[in-house]
This record gives structure tokens, C-alpha cells and sequence, in this order.
């Protein structure tokens, strides 16, 4: 599916609104000609796009979670908001899910990725649990966090090491990127598990790691503390907290995406030590896609138990 406004060449901003068919259903795209990565002129078009094409593996990954859009209007450059309740014009055959207070967008289907696009939604941040059981999260993340001069290259040697760790616990990791400036590493549930487990786990092995490798690891936030050192930040495993999904775009400086990378990239790309060997942007990861299949899907099927790792 293309788009109007989604060639290499848009123009400029207009107000036209364009009618489109995702899945059967019809949805009128606006501003699809409006430049949101003013670096490399990337348009809304080109990002409509990229969602509608990238839906199919996308949406699994989305499906059933509280999700949590950060919305920016006026392209990467301007101001920006998050946004958990979902909004009361959204389409009638689009559902929510609700988490004390908020109703959230609910994602089952390709036009909706679509129509939160159009909303400028560059972002999506979903939970770690689904429905019907929202206090069961259905994997462990890890978020890898780099404090200059450490840099994703630096994060994947962290990477490594929890993949060795865990592997020593008989659990299966995947790896994505953050889209930004880290990785982030999950462990598949799938089996029932609390977060009241999965927190204090995920604490565990970072504070395993930071004592056996405290010259590259830290397990708490303190921004004095994590110059060239990568944070492992563990309290992502929480009901209240969000992490990016795989495959959304990324508000940075070019159409960046978080995207999932096989153990043998990580491995070549530390063996060079190149960073632009981590970083993927849209069209990148359609080829990727096209090529390979979702490297992420096994993390919503493959059930795991936690053992027992506790804190010191």
C-alpha cells in the first residue's frame, strides 16, 4: 500500500484530506504531504506508509496491551505529548482496554496502527501485559541504557552478557533495538507470571552483572554514576511502565525504528565495533521484514518459568 505524499519527492504541506481502504475499512488521512523528520524530508505519507506495510508483523506485537501514544503535531522538531486515554473521536469499530482510570487505544487490527497514525502518532508504547490478564506480563525486559561515551556497541557487550546469564538459567532471549540510542532485551513468559516475579528477576540479573562487571554496568539511575557505563534498567517490569514497541518509529533525527536483530548481527557488529550496524531506519526494516519474517514472534508464543534470582 502507498500512500499520496509517500514518494522520495513530497511537496509541501497541504490541507487535502485523502480517502484510503486498510483492511475493509475506510479512513480519510490528512497532511500527508507535512514534512515530520525535517532531516531528510521525511513526510506523514512516507510514515502512513511504513505503518500500513509494516501492520501485519506490528500488530501482533500490540494486540490486547494498553498503549500509550506519544503524538507529535508538528514533526520531531516541535513539541510533543503523550497520550494513554483514547481519544473519544476515535472510530466506532475501534476498540479500548481499560487500566484504572484510562481507557486505552486497543490494537487489533492493521487500520487502526493507521488511524493512530494519522494522528501523528510516531510513537507507540505498549505494556507488557495483555488482555485478559493485565497484571500477568507476558515477557522480562531489559532496557539497555548508554551514559556517553558508551554507545549501542557498548550496549550490546551488556547485551551479551545477560544473554550468557539467563542462559545459564535455561531461558531463551530476543533482541531488539530501542530506536534510539540502546537495546533492549526480552525474555519470553508467556506462563502466567507476576510482575511481583518479574521485577524483582529483572533487578536480580542486573545487579549480578554490576557487581561482576562494575566497570560496564549500572542498575540504577543515578545520571552521575553511568558515564560510559550502560544502565540495565529493570524497573521497566512494572504494570505502570510502558516500553517502545517493536517495529514503531522513533522521534529522532532520521525515521529511525526499533527493531528486532538476530544474536549473529549483534555478535558482527561488535566485532567491528560499528554502530551504524544497530540503527535501522523504516525502509530498512520493510526489506528486513520481506527478507527474514519477524525475528520478535516467537516472544508472544514461546512460555518460559522464571527461576528463582533474588536480589541481594
Amino acid at each position: 500500500m502507498t500512500f499520496p505524499g509517500s514518494g522520495p519527492r513530497a511537496g509541501k504541506t497541504n490541507s487535502k484530506t485523502n480517502t484510503v481502504d486498510v483492511g475493509g475499512r475506510e479512513l480519510q488521512l490528512s497532511n500527508l504531504d507535512k514534512v515530520l523528520w525535517p532531516e531528510t524530508g521525511t513526510t506523514k505519507g512516507e510514515m502512513l506508509n511504513y505503518y500500513a506495510r509494516i501492520a501485519a508483523v506490528l500488530v501482533p506485537h500490540l494486540a490486547g496491551r494498553a498503549l500509550t501514544l506519544k503524538r507529535f503535531p508538528d514533526g520531531v522538531d516541535g513539541n510533543s505529548f503523550f497520550e494513554k486515554n483514547c481519544p473519544s473521536y476515535r472510530p466506532s469499530w475501534m476498540g479500548t482496554v481499560k487500566m484504572g482510570d484510562v481507557s486505552y487505544c486497543l490494537v487489533e487490527e492493521p487500520a487502526t496502527v493507521v488511524w493512530l497514525a494519522n494522528l501523528a502518532a510516531i510513537e507507540l508504547h505498549p505494556t507488557l501485559a495483555a488482555e485478559p490478564d493485565l497484571g500477568s506480563p507476558t515477557a522480562v525486559v531489559f532496557d539497555l541504557d548508554p551514559g556517553a561515551p558508551a554507545d549501542v556497541v557498548t550496549c550490546g557487550r551488556v547485551a551479551v552478557l545477560i544473554r550468557e546469564l539467563l542462559s545459564q538459567l535455561r531461558l531463551v532471549s530476543f533482541l531488539k533495538t530501542s530506536g534510539s540510542k540502546g537495546l533492549q532485551l526480552y525474555v519470553p513468559l508467556n506462563s502466567g507470571a507476576t510482575y511481583e516475579q518479574s521485577a524483582p528477576f529483572a533487578k536480580a540479573v542486573a545487579q549480578l552483572l554490576e557487581r561482576r562487571h562494575p566497570e560496564l554496568v549500572v542498575s540504577y539511575q543515578q545520571r552521575a554514576a553511568r558515564a560510559g557505563k550502560v544502565l540495565i534498567d529493570w524497573s521497566q517490569n512494572a504494570q505502570s511502565k510502558t516500553t517502545v514497541a517493536v517495529y514503531s518509529m522513533r522521534a529522532r533525527a532520521r525515521p529511525t525504528v526499533s527493531t528486532p536483530l538476530s544474536w549473529d548481527e549483534l555478535d558482527g557488529a561488535l566485532a567491528t565495533s560499528q554502530p551504524e550496524q544497530l540503527n535501522f531506519e523504516a525502509r530498512e526494516v520493510l526489506a528486513r521484514v520481506e527478507s527474514h519474517g519477524d525475528l520478535m514472534a516467537d516472544v508472544l508464543t514461546l512460555e518460559q518459568e522464571l527461576p528463582e534470582l533474588k536480589a541481594p
